[in-house]
């Protein structure tokens, strides 16, 4: 079989399988298997493919067909113009998350803050892409997930950052966080639980569901960390979270209790809310602890 004819065996596999995206995702596949450009497939499509390299691209087009996600089977996904490892322990960078980053670059940037902490860090992708986009800044990484961190510590030695301006540890959210941050970001679980069920099958099955569960009402992150985020966070210090599409009002309202000011919320591309954030203008609620230290 040639290039072409394997492609299209690929995509109308893909297609009777029901994946949104099936010639891309056939495309995808058959780079990744032979390492060849767009250009250069134009080249040789009637060249007769190598049968081994035919055979791991009929396994993994099998697989892809069996709603395993894409970036589960080439083991990589590109975010904010990096590669970054991913598999079954942490979930998947999406380019809605690049929002993230892009707000809190913007507000680092404006702050000139340096010491960052990154909350529910799973792969690594947010804070090393703002650890990229400017070579002062330092940052620490927390997971409650073991294998989620090793993934990250893969990333860091990727994106070549040295150990002494990215660390990643063990945590439940802030309980071994020690230290003061000039911003934190987060992309806690926030789906509702209720919500997880009808959630299409390459999130469902393949991502961690405790990436997944923002409890009851999808809130219970954004409140734990809220609440406790004045303990960590230097005076004038930023709170940034990604949010789901119908949380902007609710987050919104929890920072304004917490006592945090300017809260402003960003919206996505598609004009939906994806980040809320606030300041944080008091002094630190365990200044004077640390102070007798």
């Amino acid at each position: 079989m040639t290039y072409r004819e394997v492609w299209n065996w690929g995509k109308e596999i893909l297609r009777h399988a029901g994946i949104p995206e099936a010639d891309l995702d056939a495309w995808f596949l058959l780079e990744y298997v032979t390492g060849m450009t767009k250009t250069q497939y134009y080249v040789r499509d009637q060249e007769e493919m190598d049968s081994a390299k035919r055979k791991a691209y009929e396994e993994y087009i099998k697989r892809r067909g069996e709603r395993i996600p894409l970036q589960h089977i080439t083991g990589v996904q590109e975010f904010m113009g990096y590669p970054f490892a991913v598999d079954e322990t942490v979930l998947i960078p999406r380019q809605d998350t690049e929002i993230l980053v892009e707000e809190a670059d913007r507000v680092a940037r404006q702050s000139k803050a340096e010491r960052i902490l990154d909350v529910c860090t799973g792969s690594g992708c947010v804070l090393l892409s703002l650890l990229k986009m400017d070579e002062r800044r330092k940052g620490v990484g927390s997971d409650l997930s073991g294998d989620a961190l090793k993934v990250a510590e893969m990333n860091r030695e990727k994106l070549g950052i040295s150990k002494e301006r990215c660390t990643f540890f063990k945590s439940d959210l802030f309980e071994k966080i020690e230290g003061d941050y000039d911003l934190i970001v987060s992309n806690p679980p926030y789906i509702r639980t209720e919500e997880i069920e009808k959630l299409q099958e390459e999130v469902r099955l393949y991502d961690p569901y405790e990436a997944l569960d923002g409890k009851e009402d999808g809130l219970y992150f954004y409140r734990r960390m809220i609440s406790e985020a004045g303990l960590y966070l230097r005076k004038g210090g930023s709170l940034l979270f990604e949010i789901g599409y119908d949380q902007a009002e609710e987050v919104s309202g929890l920072f304004k209790e917490a006592g945090f000011e300017q809260i402003r919320v960003k919206k996505d591309l598609a004009g939906l809310d994806r980040v809320v954030g606030g300041v944080y203008n008091k002094a630190r609620e365990n200044e004077e602890e640390l102070t007798n230290v």
